[in-house]
């Protein structure tokens, strides 16, 4: 797939990353907490920027592993976040995101959530959406239960952060959790809500 795809909602435009964003990623991932919480390098110098937007984000658009996108406020507007998902086994993706400082708390990366959500299992055809977090990221944990995901528990050394295996919380959403038809029938566990 090409990255070409274009999602809005109310407030927000999603496009997948650009070069000319290069400015905005290097400096939104100056900040320490988007160090310490998500996958980016640390410390995060500018060739990573650049090879994030010249070279990550179209490879994984077009062989269909990854789909990053820039989140703005308007068509026009600032960097205020970027979502992805990403393959994590058959029919099953997972999400990550981290919003820029200066916009955090405004329920943009909410609104992102669902809107990644929504066209991942249109488009992609994604059974599964699974969320994961290093336990006590407590902001990205009030994101994904606003955006709809169950949490499902925790993972022991269930994701590498800084060359340490570390404890995550897990969460999953489920096109009936949006009120979406799926690609499969889901039949939940005897006593489970679907």
């Amino acid at each position: 797939m090409e990255p070409t795809t274009t999602l809005t909602t109310e407030r927000l435009v999603l496009r997948p990353f650009v070069p000319s964003d290069e400015d905005e990623v290097y400096a939104a991932a100056q900040d320490p907490d988007i160090q310490r919480w998500t996958m980016v390098p640390s410390p995060y110098e500018r060739e990573h920027a650049h090879s994030f937007v010249n070279e990550i984000v179209p490879n994984g658009w077009r062989d269909g592993t990854a789909h990053p996108f820039a989140v703005r406020l308007g068509a026009e507007g600032p960097l205020v976040a970027a979502i992805g998902v990403h393959v994590h086994g058959p029919g099953s993706y997972e999400v990550g995101y981290w919003a820029v400082k200066e916009h955090r708390g405004k329920g943009y990366m909410t609104e992102a959530v669902r809107a990644v959500a929504r066209w991942a299992f249109t488009e992609l055809g994604v059974v599964r959406l699974e969320w994961r977090a290093e336990v006590g990221n407590a902001a990205s944990r009030a994101v994904a239960e606003r955006a709809g995901f169950r949490i499902e528990g925790l993972l022991r050394a269930g994701i590498e952060q800084s060359g340490t295996s570390r404890d995550c919380w897990v969460g999953s959403l489920l096109p009936c959790d949006l009120g979406l038809p799926a690609r499969l029938p889901y039949l939940p566990a005897p006593g489970e809500a679907a």
